[in-house]
């Protein structure tokens, strides 16, 4: 069909909510923005006659979409470098979208949205549309040609293997910065013991670097390795002024909603680490330094003050 002005504005008033959704789904924010391009281009190829309710319409195309992409990605991280990790969202990225309820917060967090790689991608659906959005199983089942009942095993199904493996904690922003001013001390003070007293006894650190930035092939294990790593991480050294091209700068911030140290290099975000917390303490320290997955990261970066570094790492 031929769009109108109307039309496209109809549109863009949907984008934020088909961005998040699709954020949520595959973990990529490049991958969520080209989704929601393909939704616009079948939108525009299709008959607006036979589209009752436009929001419904496009999210099913939507969805069908992405787990078309879950699929093949699979395969595609199979043969991935290294450790894989969702594309970070900076504090205030419009894609994290809503942000009304914890239930909303959570599933937008580093560590939840890592733990729904584990679940298949009829999992992942129900369980984005039901937890972060509100959608009733009656609309899930009928945008994943599935039974309401089935949507219900589905979700519930999910949600036992989300709540399984998180025991995270909800912390405002100056409980956020207290405890990564707490983290940056204990790590750049030369000492393991400081930061193992941070830590969970289980706690993990998990880097991507996608084959194009040095990282561990396999986590870090246990509070011990973890401070002992982040110790030799922030060791000033000649060595890794090299290999990153200068001393960047480390910024105090969240990103999706978590604690998260930022290392900005000549206006360009080169990595993010987020904190994930729990009661007991720092759980999981998750570094993405993959380059294809900062962009928008360093887009975010630039639109925003974020004032003086805390210092400059190396």
């Amino acid at each position: 069909m031929a769009l109108t002005v109307n039309d496209v504005e109809r549109f863009e008033a949907f984008r934020p909510r088909l961005e998040a959704i699709a954020y949520r789904l595959l973990g990529s924010a490049s991958e969520a923005e080209d989704a929601v391009q393909d939704t616009f281009l079948r939108w525009q190829a299709a008959d607006a006659d036979h589209i009752e309710v436009l929001e419904a319409w496009l999210t099913k195309v939507l969805t069908n979409l992405c787990l078309n992409q879950l699929t093949s990605a699979r395969a595609r991280r199979e043969t991935y470098v290294g450790q894989w990790l969702p594309e970070p969202l900076l504090a205030g990225d419009p894609m994290l979208g809503p942000a009304d309820t914890a239930e909303q917060r959570e599933s937008v967090s580093y560590a939840v949205l890592a733990l729904l790689e584990r679940l298949s991608p009829n999992e992942r659906a129900v369980y984005v549309l039901r937890e972060a959005f509100g959608y009733p199983h009656r609309e899930i089942a009928e945008i994943l040609d599935i039974t309401e009942a089935a949507s219900q095993q589905i979700f519930h199904r999910a949600k036992k293997h989300v709540a399984d493996g998180k025991a995270r904690v909800e912390i405002d922003e100056a409980a956020a910065r207290r405890i990564l001013d707490e983290f940056l001390a204990a790590a750049t003070s030369g000492r393991t013991e400081p930061l193992v007293r941070l830590l969970t006894q289980d706690a993990v650190s998990i880097g991507d670097g996608g084959g194009k930035v040095p990282a561990r092939t396999k986590a870090f294990e246990g509070a011990l390795a973890v401070a002992t790593f982040m110790r030799g991480l922030f060791k000033p050294g000649r060595a890794k002024r090299a290999l990153v091209g200068g001393s960047p700068e480390i910024h105090a911030t969240t990103a999706n909603g978590d604690p998260a140290v930022v290392a900005v290099l000549d206006g360009r975000v080169i990595g993010v680490m987020c904190l994930e917390v729990t009661a007991e303490g720092i759980a999981a320290v998750r570094s993405q330094a993959n380059p294809d997955k900062l962009d928008r990261a360093t887009r975010r970066w630039a639109a925003c003050d974020h004032g003086e570094p805390l210092f400059h790492a190396f």
